[in-house]
């Protein structure tokens, strides 16, 4: 382990809600000079799954996402509070959001999503034995459902249009996984 080189002088909360907390630091940077540090804290962590049916297909998700005002296809995912285990959290995710349970569950990986500037974990599963339930999208969720091959979704990653940091990391993680190529 590393030393942390910076030195923290003051903290001031400067925005707070249910879902995150933005605090400004003021700081000493590693050589020592005077600087402002601003950190979002996330209440939740961020909990995303591929589903992968027998045909070697997946489902996405699409749904206009209103930070970037842009349509976005990706894995089903959403905030798992830390009351709840990882797992659960992604399986009432998946249900949520495309109506699928699934038998079996896979750690696959877990990352912070945005490291320079918050502290947002997130788990990601592959979730396989899939069976159809009814979805049950939060009212704040205007989604549609797309099952497809995920060779074609791996496709998408690697062309750009996917860009949700977790579909591309879940889904590079899960073609090197079934041996699909990844050019």
């Amino acid at each position: 382990m590393e030393k942390n080189p910076w030195q923290t002088l003051e903290s001031t909360p400067i925005y707070d809600n249910p879902w995150i907390a933005l605090t400004e630091h003021q700081v000493l940077n590693p050589n020592g000079g005077k600087g402002i540090y601003g950190v979002v804290h996330f209440k939740n962590r961020a909990i995303g799954v591929l589903p992968l049916d027998t045909d070697g297909c997946t489902y996405l998700v699409g749904q206009w996402r209103y930070a970037l005002n842009a349509y976005s296809w990706e894995l089903p995912e959403g905030g798992g509070p830390f009351n709840e285990s990882p797992l659960e959290a992604a399986q009432r995710e998946l249900l949520e959001e495309t109506g699928l349970y699934a038998q079996h569950w896979q750690e696959i990986l877990r990352m912070h999503l945005s490291n320079s500037v918050s502290d947002e974990e997130s788990i990601v599963y592959l979730a396989t034995g899939l069976s159809v339930g009814v979805a049950a999208p939060e009212e704040t969720e205007d989604l549609r459902v797309w099952r497809l091959p995920l060779q074609d979704v791996l496709e998408m990653v690697l062309s750009g249009e996917i860009t949700d940091s977790i579909t591309v990391a879940a889904v590079l993680r899960v073609a090197l996984m079934q041996g699909l190529r990844v050019a």
